[in-house]
């Protein structure tokens, strides 16, 4: 006998109070409102319109090749891509991978052929979900026959005992494959490009205590030069490198860089006033006059004050550097003769967390080199080094901290629907409710969506910032996790549940009760308008959401205030220069990964996404090359983040998986074939995907601990 939590759902005639459930459950300002096929056809022609005006907007306005033009570029090669109207689009095509790589470094190379693998995906997915998936919904008939009825699409038109629903699991099951098969071959491609270990010669030694010094560390490791040496012989030391507190010492480098490239761009006015009798005199607003009205400034040469602004800074610089040296962290960097030399030491301290001690010395003891940690060092580039001091006890209770207010800030504030309940609470949505217009009604709720999808990652974002952590590859890769989990539950799950935030997910999975006294239903996935919703999502994050990266509105902000606070025009073409950041990789591959994953999870239940899925894809890659190579410098981090979104890429198919399982014990009963089927690829794709996941873990064959002839065992 089956369950009688799913007895209410053998009846068809339910469905309508159902869906009425639904969209009372989100809010009651008409969110998931039902309209003729979903409203889709409407949003597509309204973010199609705004995604021309965004074009016309950034092929008109010139802050994208000045405020975003680094200084080591001159204005010649930058400016040829923009002659002519909507010439840098263009340019996307033009670009070839070298010229990227020698420009913005192996990273971004890396994160583009990631980005063809998953073109590749969704190419593949959406010809088969448009030419099998979607002919075998139209063949059902439980949503009527009227062509502007978007149920038709859905897995919701299939009658339970059509025979076509195996075409669902199976096809289920070869989306796996084939993403598993896909990742392999990009995965085989990263290991050819790039080895792990950017230090091989060197390792990151932390935790030392203060009495470590350089001669301590020749006395564990090996002296230079020597061979008979107490804990490994066969070792060679040639460098040691301490690390110290320069977090104030690069923000008064930082201040006197920027100093001097002002005053810089100062001369250079200067003398070219000089030249041209037309030219007026730099000069800079440095304070309030006081012999004339309160609105004037005084007004001083433009080059003398910003040179002695940086001799000011300078002279701050070199008294902080005389301190620096008193500033010693608990952190080394020492660098042996050979690579096997390094493996030696990293696989001994390596096992000392499985209750063996590293090899011994007179010295360990007092030094108690057994609590050391012991890694591969990271490349400089990608090391932090203004956050090297924060360590310990200290970085620990910072992470804490951060992480418990982030928890509760999202266990009530997870989906833009518990802002839209809370608005209801005031009446604010009224006059919506009462226009009633498709374009209110459908448009509005995904742009929300999208809105709090952007807000709340970078939310996820600096926190990660906030942590302080020792490489860039680390604080992406947190960055990455946090982002894409958050994603997931705000975007898929919570509100295919018909849920509002975690706060009432756990309530609906732990409370036995939950499901008889509130209007949440298990039905809410498979409703119709509920894949339409999804697809208006869709739709606007490739139009909207692509053009809205291209146009960069956070950072046209800030230098927008950089400028309106500058207090001359040196200054000002300085803010021009100076206007560029890293590329996040961690943030956007957790991005294109959730809308990867939207697309892929409803690819069988609501096929019609996929076409959209693929059309933001290959925006996002194309508006990410543009950012890349115009806007953003070059960073250089660890391959393990390019790993970890290659098992985020798994989750999809796997989320598709447990979709069509859910589908299946709810339509068809936990003792149907198709849903012992659905249970058996689910359980096997897990369990691949996990193999997977800790076969990339292992070291590389170049990692081998011989050194000579002997094994360290």
């Amino acid at each position: 006998m089956e369950p009688d939590l799913f007895g209410f759902l053998d009846s068809v005639g339910e469905e309508n109070s159902t869906a009425e459930r639904c969209y009372h459950s989100h809010s009651r300002s008409s969110v998931l409102q039902g309209l003729p096929f979903g409203g889709v056809p409407t949003v597509l022609i309204i973010n199609f319109l705004l995604l021309i005006f965004s074009c016309l907007r950034k092929a008109a306005w010139d802050y994208g090749r000045l405020a975003l033009l680094m200084e080591n570029d001159s204005l010649c090669l930058i400016l040829p891509s923009f002659q002519g109207f909507c010439s840098w689009l263009s340019s996307l095509y033009h670009m070839k991978d070298e010229e990227i790589r020698s420009k913005c470094g192996i990273d971004a190379v890396t994160y583009l052929s990631f980005q063809r693998h998953v073109i590749l995906l969704m190419t593949v997915f959406c010809l088969l979900s448009l030419t099998v998936i979607l002919p075998v919904n139209f063949s059902g008939k439980l949503q009527g026959d009227s062509p502007e009825n978007f149920g038709r699409t859905t897995l919701a038109n299939v009658s339970a005992e059509d025979n076509f629903l195996w075409l669902h699991s199976i096809f289920a099951m070869v989306y796996f494959i084939i993403t598993l098969l896909c990742m392999a071959h990009h995965s085989a491609r990263l290991e050819y490009r790039e080895d792990e270990r950017v230090c091989p010669h060197t390792v990151q030694t932390f935790q030392l205590c203060p009495l470590c010094n350089c001669k301590v560390l020749w006395h564990v490791y090996a002296h230079p030069g020597l061979v008979e040496i107490e804990a490994y012989p066969s070792c060679t030391v040639t460098d040691i490198r301490f690390g110290f507190d320069v977090h104030k010492l690069m923000r008064l480098d930082s201040e006197r860089y920027s100093e001097r490239g002002v005053a810089g761009v100062s001369a250079c006015v200067a003398t070219l006033s000089t030249l041209v009798p037309e030219q007026q005199q730099p000069a800079v607003h440095c304070g309030r006059s006081q012999n004339t009205c309160p609105r004037a400034f005084l007004q001083v040469d433009a080059e003398q004050y910003y040179s002695e602004l940086e001799e000011k800074w300078t002279d701050e610089f070199n008294a902080e550097k005389n301190r620096v040296s008193m500033k010693r962290l608990g952190v080394a960097f020492v660098t042996f003769r050979d690579e096997r030399m390094t493996a030696v030491i990293v696989k001994d301290y390596t096992c000392v967390s499985c209750r063996r001690r590293a090899q011994q010395s007179s010295v360990t003891t007092v030094v108690q080199s057994h609590k050391w940690g012991v890694s591969y060092a990271p490349a400089p580039s990608d090391i932090i080094w203004e956050n090297l001091s924060v360590c310990g006890s200290r970085w620990w209770l910072r992470c804490v901290l951060l992480n418990i207010l982030l928890f509760l800030l999202l266990f009530f504030l997870t989906t833009p629907a518990i802002i839209v309940n809370t608005m209801d609470k005031f009446n604010v949505t009224r006059p919506v409710e009462s226009l009633r217009s498709p374009v209110i009604t459908q448009f509005l709720p995904t742009l929300l969506l999208w809105a709090m999808s952007v807000l709340l990652p970078f939310i996820v974002y600096y926190s990660a910032f906030f942590e302080s952590h020792w490489t860039r590859s680390g604080e992406n890769q947190v960055t990455m996790h946090k982002c894409f989990l958050l994603l997931i539950f705000m975007v898929i799950i919570l509100p295919s549940l018909g849920l509002t935030s975690l706060d009432l997910f756990f309530t609906w999975l732990f409370d036995i009760n939950f499901l008889d006294e509130k209007d949440v239903k298990f039905q809410c996935v498979f409703l119709p308008d509920n894949g339409a919703f999804f697809v208006n999502y869709v739709i606007t994050s490739s139009l909207i959401g692509t053009s809205m990266e291209l146009l960069r509105i956070p950072a046209l902000s800030v230098y927008t205030l950089r400028l309106c606070f500058a207090k001359s025009q040196a200054e000002r073409i300085h803010i021009k220069r100076s206007q560029a950041y890293e590329f996040q990789f961690g943030l956007e591959y957790a991005w294109t990964m959730c809308i990867f994953a939207v697309s892929v999870t409803y690819s069988i239940t609501c096929p019609i996404i996929t076409p959209f899925g693929l059309l933001y894809v290959i925006l996002k890659h194309m508006v990410d090359r543009y950012n890349m190579y115009y806007a953003y410098v070059p960073t250089k981090l660890s391959q393990r983040i390019h790993r970890a979104a290659i098992s985020q890429v798994m989750v999809a198919p796997v989320l598709c998986m447990f979709w069509l399982l859910f589908f299946s014990v709810l339509r068809l009963g936990l003792l149907h074939p198709i849903t012992l089927f659905n249970s058996v690829s689910l359980l096997a794709s897990i369990a691949l995907s996990l193999v997977g996941l800790c076969l990339r873990k292992q070291p590389h064959k170049s990692m081998s601990y011989q050194v000579g002839s002997a094994t360290v065992k």
